[in-house]
């Protein structure tokens, strides 16, 4: 299986922090060795490292866990692969337009029957069931929204009644950011943190790094981490059950399921 990590922020923030905890996951303390990426969106734009050398080995990883990148929504992913061969091509996170906004994602688990879910016009580049599972996704609020619906989170709440049919496929633990809002979905693993003021010091469990959020941070800072597994050791996580799915919006929880 794979690891996810995102991050909600209601000001610009780096996730150097949390990213060398996930790095040190792809190759040294997790088995996660088949490529890796992270998407950074900065107003409407979106700016992606992907590259299929495990995280841990990566000059790229490297340099993305020591610069300091601020973002509002970010979207991390290291593989292990089960579906489609190693390659910058099968390597989340994907990233596709749909109505003037880009749209990122990335995907945890194993589908079956995969190849049977209509795509439209987001055509799969790679051949993992992840990345149809994200074309089938779009392509089910293109043609369900075709002059674009009301608002965005009308459109996150629709996906992730569509995310109920593909938990059904198999393993579907999912991230997904329109830069704005960031949706988590889990069925089997997804843990999440929201830092607020006061702020204290954070541990990563992989690494021995730790950090004094409260010389990093304004006290008006609100800033959410999900992640497959906690990242830290110190701090109390929010550990998501099977169907249960939150959406997060410039780092606050506003919507939730638990079934």
């Amino acid at each position: 299986m794979c690891e996810l990590l995102g991050m909600s922020a209601n000001v610009p923030t780096d996730i150097c922090f949390s990213f060398k905890g996930l790095r040190e996951r792809g190759g040294r303390t997790g088995p996660h060795r088949d490529g890796w990426g992270v998407a950074f969106y900065q107003n409407k734009g979106v700016c992606t490292f992907k590259d299929p050398m495990p995280s841990h080995e990566s000059e790229v990883a490297r340099l993305v866990s020591d610069y300091p990148i601020k973002s509002t929504a970010v979207v991390a992913h290291i593989r292990q692969a089960n579906r489609g061969r190693v390659g910058l091509e099968n390597t989340h996170p994907f990233t596709r337009e749909l109505w003037g906004r880009y749209w990122t994602y990335a995907h945890n688990g194993q589908l079956k029957d995969h190849q049977s879910l209509p795509t439209a016009r987001f055509t799969p580049v790679g051949t993992t069931d992840s990345e149809r599972a994200f074309c089938f996704l779009l392509s089910e609020l293109d043609k369900h929204y075709p002059n674009k619906p009301k608002s965005r989170r009308q459109a996150f709440n629709f996906v992730r009644k569509k995310a109920d049919i593909l938990r059904e496929m198999g393993v579907f633990n999912m991230l997904l950011s329109d830069g704005e809002y960031l949706l988590a979905y889990c069925t089997t693993k997804l843990h999440w943190i929201t830092r607020r003021a006061p702020f204290g010091i954070a541990r990563l469990s992989d690494i021995d790094v730790d950090i004094d959020f409260t010389r990093e941070t304004t006290p008006n800072d609100v800033v959410t981490v999900i992640a497959t597994e906690p990242l830290t050791c110190n701090e109390q996580w929010h550990k998501m059950q099977p169907g249960q799915w939150q959406l997060f919006h410039r780092g606050e929880a506003i919507g939730h399921k638990q079934e």
